[in-house]
């Protein structure tokens, strides 16, 4: 069984990484890893305990290692700003076979209904084979309304991935 692919083997699965270097250090406490595995679970994946990684290639780093384990899809959280150590998009961007830019359009969109902010978030949303990835922002707003717009779209999305042509 590998990517969206539920079934006889179970939910589908899911991967939560979370970018923050102070988060990490446990300095703070992550807020946004919380409402992105209830989100999930309410959606009937089960989830790989989150991943909270420093910035930069860390989170490269532990999206692969999720890959290996061929989730269904994995969302990051943090990163995607314009910081100096705000690297997410730059270290998922090599790991995506395609691109998928009317999930963070509808994102950025949704997100600057409510903040201007939202149009500085540079994350990336795309497929890794059978595995959908999409970098949300750092904060629990930011990964609220973006799990918004992923709402409507997650199940047919994975319903194509796993090669249903059904439209």
């Amino acid at each position: 069984m590998s990517g969206c692919e539920p079934g006889v083997h179970g939910p589908r699965k899911a991967g939560v990484v979370i970018a923050s270097t102070r988060a990490a250090a446990g300095i703070y406490r992550d807020e946004t890893g919380p409402v992105i595995e209830d989100w999930l679970a309410e959606h009937g994946f089960e989830t790989f305990p989150a991943m909270v990684v420093p910035d930069g290639e860390p989170v490269g780093a532990a999206i692969r290692a999720l890959l290996s384990q061929e989730p269904a899809v994995i969302i990051t959280s943090g990163g995607t700003g314009l910081s100096p150590d705000d690297r997410t998009p730059e270290v998922t961007l090599p790991l995506l076979d395609r691109e998928i830019p009317g999930i963070m359009e509808g994102m950025r969109r949704a997100g600057a209904a409510k903040t201007p902010l939202a149009l500085l978030s540079r994350g990336h949303a795309g497929t890794a084979g059978r595995t959908f990835i999409v970098n949300l922002p750092g904060s629990p707003k930011g990964v609220m309304d973006g799990l918004a717009v992923l709402d409507p779209v997650l199940s047919h999305l994975c319903e194509q991935l796993e090669g249903s042509h059904g439209h």
